[in-house]
């Protein structure tokens, strides 16, 4: 039987692997990665509490709402990435200070 415990050491694993992600990398595209991978950790960690909580199905809304609003913030953060791409020809984040002004 799979219990909170694996549910909760899955979403540790993909917390650490994005925020790994989001630290280590220069490149635009996969910080953006690594922060979805942070996202879906939160959404794994609502699931599993709202499944073994009594009938509480407010840890699924709250991840159909964090879905909804990692599609927006991927939208709008690979806008600005082809934005940055077209302006400089490179996505690496240590020169996105060209953006300024």
């Amino acid at each position: 039987m799979i219990g909170l415990q694996h549910y909760l050491v899955i979403s540790a694993a993909l917390f650490s692997l994005g925020l790994m992600g989001v630290l280590t990398r220069k490149n635009a595209v996969n910080v953006l990665m690594g922060v979805e991978l942070i996202l879906n950790s939160a959404n794994l960690n609502l699931v599993a509490f709202s499944k073994y909580s009594a009938g509480n199905l407010s840890g699924q809304v709250f991840a159909i709402f964090i879905i909804v609003v990692a599609a927006a913030e991927a939208a709008v953060a690979l806008a600005i990435v082809l934005s940055m791409y077209r302006i400089i020809k490179s996505v690496n984040l240590d020169r996105a200070d060209t953006l300024k002004g």
